[in-house]
């Protein structure tokens, strides 16, 4: 039997440098007998020769298009928008399952050319847990985002938007960072931020209340919520009575809402910034129903509008966070994804890509009538 060929596509969302395989599991895999070819990429955190001196061929960015049936093409983001069918079986995150905006679109592709989508949000293990993650690093990065956005509010004027951000080399830089703003921050207000994580208990609540730890936010003022307390119901005023709230929850069934615009209109509110770690910005499952702009790296918050009384706030709702430390979150979730990459030579009868090809055959049937017909 032939190896097993995968085909590692260069990344084409703006601003992103994460790889769904590294130097490191590239090496692995061609060690188990797998030909890894890799796309040449001018934003990939690790440098084209990091990967051939893993044993890997590099190829032209962009030729996953025109490879053989038989390779599967690995990415992380999903694919720029175009209309032509998709042969291939594909490893990435299509952001389509949860009925964001254009989800039919995007899906009908695969089956329209035979293809297969084995999306990287729902790979599980045989307890409903996703095998690789990228939680911790995006509540990391949003936590330490936020706490920038807050000094930046009580430092320049209110029609000085917040800065542009870039990836950093390495988790110590932002700290560095994050750890100035928030001095000038706490020196200008008086007093520390009073911070909320949801989903405090998860991988990326647990990365937001590293990041605020590290940065120096005093432990009381982190308020690390989970389910216990959720489970009566929002919207919270303890949302409204701090100056940041980041929201770590992944839904996939709708459930009240934590704040809304409703919500805001209180005079005392405290609230300036919002970090949605979960961006799903067009989801109808959201939580946080008070924006409909996703957020950039270039442009890292959105105003909320129409707001009577309270300060100004600012919604963070950028979809790829870990990307600002690319290179550390693109190796913790290499190395969790590793097993399961490994039984990509038999993926069919392999129970957790198995699981995966289920669900895209069930999310296939919901298409609406003609979305295969284009």
């Amino acid at each position: 039997m032939a190896p097993a060929v995968l085909h590692l596509r260069s990344e084409t969302k703006p601003l992103e440098h994460r790889s769904a395989l590294t130097p490191t599991t590239t090496a692995a895999l061609i060690k188990a007998g797998y030909v890894v070819n890799v796309e040449r990429s001018p934003e990939r955190i690790f440098d084209d020769s990091e990967f051939e001196a893993a044993g890997a061929t590099l190829v032209p960015e962009g030729s996953w298009e025109e490879v053989p049936k038989e390779h599967i093409i690995v990415g992380l983001k999903e694919l720029e928008e175009k209309e032509f069918p998709l042969k291939h079986v594909h490893v990435q995150f299509a952001h389509c399952y949860k009925q964001q905006a254009g989800w039919e679109n995007v899906l009908a592709r695969f089956p329209r050319g035979g293809g297969t989508l084995l999306d990287l949000e729902f790979l599980v293990d045989e307890r409903g847990r996703r095998v690789a993650a990228f939680g911790f690093h995006a509540g990391f990065a949003g936590a330490a985002l936020a706490l920038e956005v807050w000094a930046h509010q009580l430092t320049h004027p209110a029609s000085e938007p917040f800065h542009g951000v870039a990836s950093y080399p390495n988790e110590d830089a932002l700290i560095t960072n994050v750890k100035e703003a928030l001095a000038a921050g706490t020196q200008a207000a008086g007093r520390a931020p009073r911070v909320i994580v949801i989903g405090a208990l998860g991988r990326c609540g647990s990365g937001a209340v590293d990041a605020l730890r590290k940065a120096g936010v005093p432990e009381d003022n982190i308020l690390k919520w989970d389910m216990a307390e959720t489970a009566k119901g929002g919207p919270f005023k303890e949302i409204t009575d701090s100056d940041i709230f980041v929201n770590c929850i992944y839904l996939t069934s709708k459930i009240p809402n934590f704040i809304n615009h409703a919500s805001l209109q209180t005079p005392d509110r405290k609230l300036s910034v919002v970090c949605d770690v979960s961006a799903d910005t067009t989801s109808p499952f959201t939580p946080v129903p008070i924006y409909t702009v996703a957020t950039t790296f270039d442009k890292p918050t959105v105003p909320v509008d129409n707001l009577t009384s309270g300060p100004a706030l600012s919604v963070i709702s950028i979809d790829h966070l870990p990307s600002l430390l690319p290179r550390e979150a693109s190796e913790a979730f290499s190395q969790d994804l590793l097993p399961s990459l490994l039984t990509l030579n038999d993926w069919e009868n392999s129970p957790v890509w198995a699981r995966a090809k289920k669900l895209f055959d069930e999310k296939v049937a919901t298409l609406p009538a003609g979305a295969l017909e284009k």
